[in-house]
């Protein structure tokens, strides 16, 4: 892999500050993971895994511990925070997609056409993508290496795939002969490499940068030197009760990838331990990311987000991968937002945030106007310390609609601050959990008669915010 030195980065990095000397507009660099759960970095609570540059971006920025996509599968959480509406509204609600319907307008295309230079690297994903190249669309992209799962099974159009055969390997035929993908050709660090590459050249306008790896979704083929850091007896294991099975049983009919298991038959702490390697990973290309970013002068004029589609239950409750379901590990995601001298710094949230509010802050951020049909709210006031750290919404949302092939389900979820409630629409099943009390969601408090004002007013709370989706503006609930 070829780079430029460090000297002609940073005359680069010069060249671009000057010219750019009239625009104080930051550039944007959006990592963006897929499947990472909320509980995977080590400066927010988790002791068994490495991120120091993740952590980097958490003492120089705001870590919102209370983030939560509208989907817990990727198709309909991207069509979200890439519109800033929820998905029922833009029509993305389900993974395979024939085609992206142009509902609501991106984001990046609304920054492309507010000056500016949009490129990516990775996933796309909003629509296609089942062995088929996914169509491009007004997506605002200069720049486009789109890449999905790295298996070499898709026709021409897989820029990860390409240039792997451009180097003379393909993906297959490295796992056959390892057992996993070494560093330098795993998808991870080709997308770093390619936003790399992007940072560095030569421009008059603030840029924007898509990072959206394919890690730490399945399949979990970490590279061995960072498989080596988690010895699987190391590793804490799920969340799981025996009544966990139970529970399972009962919603048996609503869409989920992989049949409830103890996490024993599941090999729980197995896949634990490889999808903290690949975590690693990625955080090892976000100081790559960082380190170019100081070297060629732009750190301080750049927003960097970290963030994820959606979570991934690891053996929670008898569970792997994703589905119809709603709990933590699913729908509450990372979310750290940096920009050195304009954001606070070292700055915890615990306020209630939604990814539909990532696309009205990028906007407020550019000077451009934001569209009143965007459901989301921005956090701009927020991360510069003009509104209270605690306090964004009132309640969050997430939502699936038949979103996998197969049976369709249909769930709807409200977080407010203490409870959340979920529905399960046709099945006459709902769970109620006391996020306080309970915080592994292990004791469903859907029948207990005691809470029936709670369950009531968080009904009313879904109902509501259903309903006003359907209409301009940010859905909210006054009543309680």
């Amino acid at each position: 892999m070829t780079r430029r030195g460090f000297v002609g980065a940073a005359a680069s990095g010069l060249a671009g500050q000057l010219a750019r000397a009239d625009d104080s507009r930051p550039n944007i660099l959006w990592i963006c993971t897929d499947q990472q759960r909320w509980d995977t970095i080590r400066s927010l609570g988790n002791e068994y895994i490495r991120t120091p540059n993740i952590d980097r971006l958490v003492a120089n920025g705001v870590a919102f511990e209370k983030a939560y996509c509208q989907s817990p599968i990727c198709t309909p959480s991207r069509a979200g925070f890439m519109t800033g509406m929820y998905p029922s509204a833009v029509h993305g609600c389900m993974n395979g997609n024939d085609r992206w319907d142009n509902a609501a307008p991106l984001v990046t295309k609304m920054l492309a056409d507010a000056g500016y230079d949009c490129g990516l690297a990775g996933k796309f994903h909003l629509s296609g993508a089942q062995g088929r190249i996914e169509p491009r669309v007004d997506d605002g992209y200069r720049v486009f290496h789109w890449s999905h799962h790295p298996h070499d099974d898709w026709p021409e159009g897989h820029s990860y795939i390409e240039w792997l055969k451009s180097q003379g390997r393909d993906y297959d035929s490295i796992y056959q002969e390892l057992g996993f993908i070494p560093s330098e050709y795993h998808q991870t660090t080709w997308c770093a490499d390619r936003a790399i590459d992007f940072m560095r050249e030569e421009r008059k306008q603030p840029w924007l940068f898509s990072l959206n790896c394919f890690d730490p979704h399945s399949p979990f083929d970490p590279p061995q030197e960072w498989l080596d850091h988690y010895p699987e007896s190391s590793m804490p294991g799920p969340l799981f009760r025996e009544s966990d099975l139970a529970a399972q049983e009962r919603l048996k009919n609503v869409n989920f990838q992989r049949t409830p298991r103890r996490p024993e038959e599941l090999d729980a702490k197995s896949f634990q331990a490889k999808y903290y390697a690949m975590i690693e990973l990625i955080d090892h290309n976000v100081g790559r990311m960082l380190d170019a970013l100081e070297e060629s002068g732009q750190i301080e004029n750049t927003v960097v987000i970290f963030t994820s589609d959606h979570g991934e239950t690891l053996g929670d409750h008898g569970l792997l991968l994703k589905g119809c379901r709603f709990y933590e590990s699913l729908v509450r995601v990372p979310l750290v937002v940096s920009w050195p001298g304009r954001f606070k710094q070292g700055l915890r949230s615990q306020a209630l945030v939604e990814l539909t509010d990532l696309a009205p802050t990028l906007l407020e951020l550019a000077g451009a106007t934001v569209p009143m049909s965007m459901q989301g709210k921005p956090l701009t006031d927020l991360l510069e310390g003009k509104s209270p750290a605690d306090r964004h919404r009132e309640f969050v949302r997430s939502e699936y609609y038949r979103a996998l092939a197969g049976v369709q389900s249909f769930g709807t979820m409200v977080r407010s601050e203490r409870f959340k409630q979920v529905i399960y629409h046709g099945h006459g099943l709902g769970e109620l959990f006391d996020l306080e009390a309970d915080p592994g969601e292990f004791d469903n408090l859907w029948d207990d008669d005691r809470l029936a004002q709670v369950r009531h007013d968080h009904m009313v709370m879904n109902f509501d915010a259903l309903a006003l989706a359907t209409d301009v503006g940010q859905p909210r609930v006054t009543r309680f």
